[in-house]
């Protein structure tokens, strides 16, 4: 029976299938701490009050790059160029999701209609980087090799997703509530089909190394187009909803530095 913990065992156990896995997750944190420096950079003059929160979310991203580098050397492997068809941060910008790197790499000021957008797409994303690292501490919280990084990069997205929450609650109750509540919708609905061909491209390349049979590759994919036909009729709304968070101000803080592995 298929099953992620499964999957995800198979994946960690072998070399080349854990190195593909720890570069494409390296490379998409350290595109994320880059969009992030440059939004703090440039946020909107009325807004100066988030730059700090957004440096302190682009540093955590920074840091989770670092940790799966730090895994793979600790194996004694080195990073692997991502297929672009595995570019989860890439796809979405294509699709015109989030700021524009073209934008990000100007040296003008943002608008406040930049930030809300900004934040509305983060509160998607980070939906989902939530989700998966929950999944992870239940599989492989007490891993000796892993559970250590996923318990610390769990807790930054679990902080991340409520400085969202947060921050666009506070942005809505300003006026921006009809930008919010349309760049939300817009958002999820491109993600859910960037997550679906991301996952299936990704699962593509791990059976090719870890010579998967056919039918479990074909049960998988479609297992994967099971997920998205759910989460395009009813799942996404999970990811377009705003409530006060329990973490209060949580970005208000220094980075927690990561650990040594």
């Amino acid at each position: 029976m298929l099953t992620a913990k499964g999957l995800f065992q198979e994946i960690i156990d072998n070399d080349e299938s854990f190195r593909l896995f720890c570069s494409i997750a390296a490379s998409g944190e350290s595109q994320g701490g880059w969009e992030n420096a440059r939004i703090a950079a440039l946020v909107a003059p009325g807004m100066r009050d988030l730059a700090p929160k957004i440096t302190r979310h682009g540093a955590d991203e920074d840091k989770h790059g670092r940790i799966f580098n730090a895994l793979l050397k600790k194996r004694g492997l080195e990073p692997v160029p991502v297929p672009p068809e595995t570019d989860y941060t890439m796809l979405l910008e294509q699709r015109g999701i989030g700021l524009a790197h073209d934008k990000l790499r100007r040296d003008e000021p943002l608008t406040e209609q930049d930030i809300v957008v900004y934040l509305a797409h983060s509160r998607v994303t980070e939906q989902r980087a939530a989700d998966q690292m929950d999944m992870l501490v239940t599989y492989f919280g007490d891993h000796p090799e892993l559970g250590k990084a996923i318990h610390m990069i769990d807790n930054d997205e679990a902080n991340h997703l409520a400085y969202c929450h947060e921050e666009l609650l506070r942005l809505a109750h300003a006026g921006h509530g009809r930008l919010i509540q349309h760049t939300l919708r817009e958002s999820a609905l491109a993600e859910i089909k960037v997550y679906r061909d991301v996952s299936l491209a990704v699962m593509s390349h791990m059976g090719r190394i870890l010579a998967w049979p056919k039918p479990k590759s074909a049960a998988l994919a479609a297992g994967i187009h099971g997920m998205y036909a759910w989460e395009r009729a009813a799942g996404w709304h999970k990811m377009v909803g705003l409530e006060m968070p329990e973490r209060r101000n949580a970005l208000g803080g220094p980075m927690t530095p990561a650990p040594a592995f």
